[in-house]
């Protein structure tokens, strides 16, 4: 199968045959009806969104169909199509771009992991939150609206913090984000990738390296060159050792948490709390567990990114690069940032 998208869809379907516009006056029942019947072999031209969603979902493991953008005469293959969909809400549609940006995106393991480092961008660096778009993002434009994408601002400079569903969802979306950006014509200037180092930092690295793989990727200091695109990986090691009372498995963005706030004093405040909970419970207390722990006595009844970035914007400027150079990204965040 072949969905075409673009404003240049006529020249490309002159060459090919079985034509269907299929969206015109259909509601979405009438859609999903339509696609149901679809046998797999067939050729559509659509600029509906809620009819690729539905073409996509059903046949998203074909290995042989994708997604022709005209205007570039390049293509998607329907898997990478329905990721850019579901984990980036990408606009398969294309458009027309006019000045690019300085623009920089991180991606990051989750919703507390991309508050974390906008509060650390805000706090170091300058950064303001920022309403304006630039050119080369305004096709995922739409994640917004989920509140689940940051866009911070400093000066002519853009930086674009996305959280990715944990370690091979930062992996996994660093690809599909270079493959939209070849399909689709646009660029950035920098591309982080904030990974928690579960077992070792080669096996990280070789993550990365395979993903990269299949695009022309040079390596140089530590750092990976796609087409104009530098690939700055920062990868999350430290250990943490705070009390014989908490538990420390493997290195996460709560660790620099609870460092922040170990620095800050704030965990002697509750250090009666969590002696008392250790014993109750006859075992460690998981970090996440001290943090809400500290959310109860600081009073803060919000979410956890919430009180993420509160606690690191009231936070002493140097208790927190203290923090980022003892787990050794800072300059990489400090680099991202021009």
């Amino acid at each position: 199968m072949k969905i075409i998208t673009g404003k240049n869809y006529e020249s490309v379907a002159l060459s090919l045959e079985t034509i269907l516009f299929p969206e015109y006056g259909k509601n979405r029942e009438e859609l999903k009806k339509f696609v149901k019947n679809l046998r797999g072999n067939e050729i559509i031209v659509t600029s509906s969104l809620e009819l690729i969603d539905l073409i996509l979902e059903r046949f998203k493991r074909d290995e042989h169909s994708f997604v022709l953008y005209s205007d570039s005469g390049k293509r998607l293959r329907f898997k990478e199509a329905y990721e850019l969909r579901k984990y980036l809400d990408f606009d398969l549609r294309g458009a027309k771009f006019r000045e690019m940006k300085n623009v920089s995106v991180l991606f990051c393991e989750g919703k507390t992991d991309a508050k974390f480092f906008k509060a650390s961008y805000k706090k170091l660096f300058g950064f303001k939150e920022s309403k304006k778009i630039p050119e080369n993002l305004k096709l995922i434009e739409r994640l917004f609206e989920r509140d689940n994408f940051e866009i911070l601002r400093k000066e002519d400079k853009f930086l674009a913090i996305i959280p990715s569903e944990g370690n091979a969802g930062v992996i996994r979306n660093v690809g599909i984000f270079l493959k939209a950006m070849d399909v689709y014509g646009f660029t950035v200037q920098k591309i982080g990738l904030a990974i928690d180092i579960d077992d070792s930092e080669e096996r990280v690295l070789e993550s990365i390296k395979g993903k990269l793989s299949s695009f022309r990727c040079k390596e140089e200091d530590g750092l990976f060159k796609v087409g104009e695109s530098l690939i700055v990986p920062l990868l999350i090691g430290v250990k943490i050792e705070l009390s014989p009372c908490i538990e420390w498995e493997k290195p996460t963005i709560e660790d620099l948490m609870l460092e922040v706030l170990n620095e800050e004093r704030v965990l002697r405040r509750i250090d009666r709390a969590i002696n008392i909970l250790y014993v109750d419970l006859r075992r460690k207390l998981k970090p996440k567990e001290v943090i809400y722990l500290t959310m109860a006595a600081k009073r803060f009844w919000g979410n956890l990114e919430g009180f993420y970035e509160m606690m690191l914007m009231r936070s002493r400027k140097e208790n927190l690069e203290k923090v980022l150079i003892r787990a050794g990204i800072l300059d990489k965040l400090e680099f991202l940032s021009y």
